[in-house]
């Protein structure tokens, strides 16, 4: 076992440690230094004096009459004989580029880079892939770590669908799973720790929904919850879970919430749980005005719960209500320099300035007589929104198709850009010219941030982990966007051109036998005329005698 806490010397061992150690680190590093160093020249060194040996060896070895024998043997060879081994060594290595690019579109990396990089580059002496340091420079000049992945924050998805009525629906009709097992374990985390925190004062009805939050099989946890209302018919936990993935409907997940309200009593976080649950029935179901009202309610009752990002389910119900300023009262408490941001705050912001000129924009206009001012602020407004989350304008653009969003997001990533397309797609729509707006200037972003992962415009440098955490959140059905996008390895194009190399001269030596020998020969003596020139070189500066004596050796 890895012991997860190591003793720190004390006393006198703490001060032999700080005394020693900084010497004996520093002597073993200049030794790998060094070693790494020379292991180039030695292997240079060592590989030079082998074909030394063997020319000089060459008599005894009867290396001559062997090379004599060789040539005899491939010039009786039939053109049969090339066509088979250019043929195989076509397929092969399209056989190896076709596992490359499927294991570089699932895992984002080259097979043969990966074992190399892991199993090769420390045993000559390189410095492993999983330094973190060195690429990112901070304003001092120093080294930055990359941020890795446990560092990119999940975050519960404000507008999460409902298991039972739509998520459940969606399995039934298609038979594929919009959930990942590890998005639903993070729900059952949350679940867990919302509604049954206070450890301390568990009753029994509590101790049967904490363990029902931890199963996996839906129907396990179900019953679990029917248990607990046995024990208990004011369990309003057990409520919100029948309601969250039994009820087949809004309107049942609505009575059942409604249930769970009576019976929460005092408990803040069943309240609000609760309360948002309910406001978003309300809106699904069509009575806006009343979601709307319950989430102002509810921001007014709890103000210090800004981190459930409650402001943005009103935002999307105040989209669909067309009520643009008091869209723009609420970006203006939340969309402030202190508070963290969010595809929706920065994509709302920007379709606002959009929608107040798009309606005219029309770019052969804007080429000839340059941009206007509400136009320019527009344009910087949806540079701002690409550069927090670049994944976002295909969905809105459509030019990659939706799936139903995870109940976590990763903010800047994949995850986040679908759960905003799904709901905001529709009020983009609603803004006359807003996506042809979009569709005119998103791309400029990149311009602005050449380096995304280096330096950031508006925002910190792209973090570098999202793809890895968006594949545990998205289902593997669905796409994931990268981004920066990823050049092809030099393996899957070496494959490739190896691949097309042979394929061509199998061809060729098929169709034109006697050409292709002839180009063959001439090849074959050109690569090697270098090696008889130096050949006879050695010969000409080391006396008879010396080979004579090292023969005889």
């Amino acid at each position: 076992m890895i012991p997860l806490f190591t003793a720190q010397p004390s006393g006198k061992n703490m001060e032999d440690a700080t005394s020693s150690n900084p010497q004996s680190i520093g002597f073993t590093d200049k030794l790998k230094s060094w070693l790494s160093w020379s292991w180039t020249y030695i292997c240079a060194v060592w590989f030079a004096m082998v074909l030394t040996m063997i020319y000089v060896l060459r008599s005894p070895l009867k290396l001559q009459d062997t090379l004599t024998s060789a040539s005899v043997f491939l010039n009786t060879l039939t053109p049969k004989f090339y066509v088979a081994l250019t043929g195989t060594s076509s397929l092969i290595s399209g056989l190896i580029l076709i596992f490359e690019w499927w294991y570089f579109r699932k895992y984002g990396t080259s097979f043969i880079e990966q074992v190399s990089v892991s199993h090769l580059r420390p045993l000559l002496g390189g410095v492993e892939s999983s330094t973190t340091t060195g690429l990112f420079s901070s304003v001092n000049g120093e080294a930055e770590p990359r941020p890795s992945v446990s560092e990119c924050k999940v975050w519960r998805n404000p507008l999460n669908l409902f298991r039972g009525a739509e998520y459940s629906r969606y399995t039934w009709v298609t038979g594929k799973e919009p959930l990942t097992y590890y998005d639903m374990n993070l729900s059952a985390q949350d679940h867990q720790t919302f509604f049954t925190g206070d450890t301390q004062q568990l009753k029994t009805e509590d101790t049967v929904m904490q363990k029902a939050w931890r199963e996996r099989n839906p129907q396990a946890r179900i019953r679990a919850a029917y248990q607990a209302i046995e024990m208990n018919h004011e369990c309003a936990a057990a409520y919100v879970l029948l309601a969250e993935e039994e009820a087949t409907t809004i309107t049942e997940a609505e009575r059942l919430f409604k249930q769970a309200l009576r019976s929460a009593g005092k408990d803040i976080n069943l309240l609000v749980y609760i309360k948002r649950r309910l406001a978003m029935c309300a809106r699904k179901l069509g009575r806006i005005k009343e979601a709307v009202k319950m989430m102002r309610d509810l921001m007014k009752e709890f103000p210090l719960l800004g981190m459930l990002n409650i402001h943005e389910n009103l935002l999307e119900a105040l989209l669909e209500l067309q009520a643009y300023a008091d869209v723009q009262a609420v970006l203006a408490k939340y969309d402030d320099i202190s508070l963290p941001k969010s595809a929706t705050i920065c994509y709302t912001s920007a379709l606002l300035k959009a929608r107040a000129v798009s309606e005219k924009f029309s770019p052969e206009a804007a080429s000839r007589r340059g941009l206007s001012t509400a136009e320019m602020n527009a344009v910087e407004a949806i540079h701002r929104a690409v550069e927090f989350n670049p994944h976002v304008p295909k969905y809105l653009l459509e030019m990659k198709s939706l799936i139903l969003p995870p109940e976590h997001i990763l903010k800047r990533g994949d995850s986040e850009a679908v759960a905003y397309a799904f709901f905001h797609l529709q009020h983009w729509k609603r803004a006359e010219g807003a996506l042809n707006l979009l569709h005119c200037t998103w791309e400029g972003t990149f311009r602005i941030i050449p380096y995304p992962l280096e330096k950031g415009h508006l925002f910190y440098p792209y973090p570098g982990c999202t793809e890895t955490a968006d594949r545990e959140l998205l289902p593997s059905f669905h796409e994931v966007s990268v981004y920066p996008k990823k050049e092809l390895p030099f393996f899957i194009l070496f494959t490739a051109g190896l691949c097309s190399f042979t394929a061509m001269l199998a061809m060729l030596t098929h169709q034109f036998p006697e050409l292709m020998g002839v180009f063959a020969k001439a090849f074959f003596s050109t690569l090697f005329a270098p090696l008889g020139f130096f050949a006879d070189k050695m010969e000409s500066f080391m006396p008879s005698s010396f080979w004579h004596q090292l023969t005889r050796i």
